[in-house]
């Protein structure tokens, strides 16, 4: 029986697409692997990798792909190294994928990426199907969150308070 790392049980977070959240509601999370070469693993092991532009597609054959991604190319690569911002194909289930597919075809839906990360040593995204938000329901949001915070402040102040 092999002895497993520690290190090798935890994800460990590469990048996060934090607009994404902001910009959409998700409505459900999916979980995919990546088809990568050695130089983009490598270049992800720095914590190299940008979801800012990326966005997800299905095409005709039903495959589905990560596309606009940044990966900047491996330092110590030679010859051999990637294309920063090339397509790279999402690993899901084929009826996960025609679900994907049905529920984007809905109107106002969209696939976004969510995160990328490492998993038991392999490079997984976190996929989500999102509705886009109106102007008004991301100055809500702001909103809700500027007020939980100013609770948390008000709290804080009055637990130190409160001891001493």
């Amino acid at each position: 029986m092999a002895k497993q790392n520690k290190q090798d049980d935890s994800i460990q977070l590469i990048a996060q697409n934090k607009r994404a959240r902001h910009d959409y509601a998700i409505e459900d999370t999916y979980e995919a692997g990546l088809v990568l070469t050695g130089t983009e693993v490598k270049s992800l092991r720095e914590g190299r990798a940008s979801l800012a532009e990326s966005f997800i597609a299905i095409d005709k054959r039903g495959e589905i792909w990560l596309e606009g991604a940044n990966i900047p190319e491996y330092l110590n690569g030679t010859w051999n190294n990637h294309a920063p911002k090339r397509k790279r194909k999402l690993l899901l289930h084929a009826h996960q994928i025609e679900k994907l597919a049905r529920q984007t075809q809905a109107k106002g839906y969209t696939i976004v990426p969510l995160s990328l990360y490492f998993k038991d040593g392999r490079v997984k995204a976190q996929i989500a199907l999102a509705r886009g938000k109106k102007e008004f329901d991301k100055r809500q949001a702001l909103r809700e969150e500027q007020d939980k915070r100013e609770a948390q402040r008000v709290m804080r102040y009055k637990n130190m308070h409160a001891r001493g």
